[in-house]
């Protein structure tokens, strides 16, 4: 007897003997472990962009919806972090959380600050913005609060950080201004 593919995966979860297979992704960033894909880091001029981090200046990853961007930043993330390039602290932060706010700046610098903080306790284990960022808002005001956390993070960080950030053009009016001046 024939036995379709989901059939026989099945069978083998019922036996205790699912093996991992790997799949296309379409929703979301990859995973190179569960999802077929061209290699994030090779897909990019690797060195360019090493260059550009190490003379302190900046890029825009900028393709079409659904092309790897995101999972090119992830991999360019995790790549400063291995240990590979040693130097730096690298954080990959996506803004989208603050979309809601709309043009309310300072819920926008909430939202904001609240996605760096998890993302760096995450991430790099740093609980640095956590703890820092509620009270600058007080002191700086919702247009200047990404800017002095940054700073004050940046000055007690062990080694320079590198920041990307993602899903920027998620935020709209006020709010977009706000980030693109701090």
């Amino acid at each position: 007897m024939f036995q379709t593919e989901s059939q026989s995966l099945a069978q083998s979860i019922k036996n205790g003997h699912h093996r991992s297979m790997r799949s296309f992704n379409i929703a979301g960033p990859i995973n190179t472990q569960d999802h077929y894909c061209i290699p994030p880091l090779e897909r990019i001029d690797l060195e360019y962009v090493l260059g550009l981090i190490h003379d302190q200046e900046y890029f825009i990853l900028h393709a079409p919806r659904q092309t790897g961007k995101t999972s090119t930043l992830k991999a360019i993330q995790d790549h400063l972090n291995s240990g590979a390039e040693g130097d730096y602290r690298c954080l990959h932060v996506n803004l989208e959380s603050g979309q809601t706010a709309r043009e309310d700046v300072g819920q926008a610098m909430q939202a904001i600050l609240d996605e760096f903080a998890l993302r760096a306790e995450f991430v790099l284990e740093d609980d640095f913005v956590q703890k820092a960022w509620r009270e600058v808002p007080e002191m700086s005001g919702s247009h200047g609060a990404l800017k002095r956390v940054l700073a004050r993070w940046s000055l007690a960080s062990p080694r320079p950080l590198v920041l990307l950030i993602d899903e920027i053009d998620a935020l709209i009016g006020d709010s977009l201004l706000s980030v693109l001046r701090q």
